[in-house]
């Protein structure tokens, strides 16, 4: 584990210790009333920080709005202009992305910094493939990831120069090798927590792909405080595919559910089965192994680290749990007596 300079965005302390789940509204700044709504179905949805774009004045509104809307924190997304970073705070943000590079004058950042420090708020800085500055470009060759980890802690810098170190990095890229590379290096360099994603990583199928790929990489090595999924789709599924991942990775609790890729021994739909025991178990907070296997001949030996499970035959499947047969059942009923034997444990 890294050796992390903690940082407090509302009640989530980013300290290593939990992984964080964010997402972003992708509603219009100025529908307040659409905002908060898909506020509330991302917090219901297990949303844990939530960021939203202030692109002008008049966007400063929403901060208030959101706020009596949901209890999670909430992230201003500012770019170039300070006095929105400043707007922001005073109307109550819980964090800010700005790169304070990009905002002008010293006597700005030294604004924002001092601001952020008497109202407790953590700003993110964040750098992806294309905000790379032109001298590092030349000095890299390209943004490369030394080239943007180099950006992002020069944005760094300027905070530190006024006693300011609330501050958490992210240094995205749609290469996910990059990616990787990005992270790896600034988890090396410096004490900062660290905020994953792939960006621009697409559409919900390969969108989810990628960052599995780029994110679960990642925080299997340790790196990384929060996430978020960014997909071209409803922010409600960025939730559930963050979700999946954390679980995938073992990171978060939740069913785990096993299910073979059948063959031709398989005599049930079992494609059918595993996908109705999956959304079943969706709203399931038991940490538990469940299984749902094609065949008798490998299904029990192959998924006996399960809790319980199914394996299936001739029209029909044989309930277990653990090592022990309950009994069989006929096709039609192997959803029910499943999640009927899931409730007693």
């Amino acid at each position: 584990m890294r050796n992390l300079h903690p940082v407090k965005i509302g009640q989530c302390l980013l300290d290593g210790k939990h992984i964080y789940i964010q997402s972003m509204l992708n509603t219009r700044s100025d529908d307040i009333a659409g905002s908060v709504a898909q506020a509330k179905a991302l917090e219901a949805a297990g949303c844990e920080i939530l960021r939203a774009a202030i692109p002008n004045q008049d966007a400063v509104a929403l901060i208030p709005a959101l706020k009596e809307a949901v209890s999670i924190p909430l992230v201003a997304d500012i770019h170039f202009d300070y006095k929105l970073a400043l707007a922001a705070a005073d109307a109550g943000i819980d964090k800010i992305r700005i790169n304070p590079g990009n905002i002008g004058a010293m006597d700005r950042v030294k604004a924002v910094a001092d601001k952020c420090r008497e109202k407790q708020i953590p700003i993110r800085i964040g750098v992806n493939s294309g905000s790379v500055e032109k001298d590092l470009l030349a000095k890299y060759g390209g943004p490369t990831p030394q080239a943007m980890v180099e950006s992002a802690l020069n944005h760094a810098k300027l905070l530190e120069k006024f006693d300011f170190n609330d501050i958490v990095i992210s240094i995205k890229s749609s290469n996910v090798q990059n990616m990787i590379a990005c992270y790896r290096l600034a988890a090396e360099s410096c004490d900062y927590p660290l905020h994953l994603g792939v960006t621009e990583a697409g559409t919900a199928r390969m969108g989810l792909i990628k960052s599995a790929a780029g994110i679960g990489s990642l925080l299997c090595d340790g790196i990384g405080e929060t996430i978020r999924v960014s997909l071209t789709a409803d922010p409600v599924e960025e939730i559930a595919a963050a979700q999946d991942i954390l679980k995938a990775i073992g990171k978060r609790g939740g069913p785990q559910l096993v299910s073979c890729p059948t063959c031709g021994r398989t005599r049930i739909d079992l494609i059918s089965t595993a996908k109705a025991v999956e959304e079943a178990l969706r709203g399931c907070e038991k940490n538990i192994k469940v299984a749902v296997m094609g065949c008798v001949v490998n299904g029990p030996g192959e998924a006996r680290e399960a809790d319980i499970g199914i394996a299936g035959g001739d029209g029909c499947a044989v309930l277990f749990k653990g090592e022990q047969i309950l009994g069989k059942v006929p096709e039609s009923e192997i959803v029910p007596a499943l999640l009927a034997e899931i409730e007693k444990l």
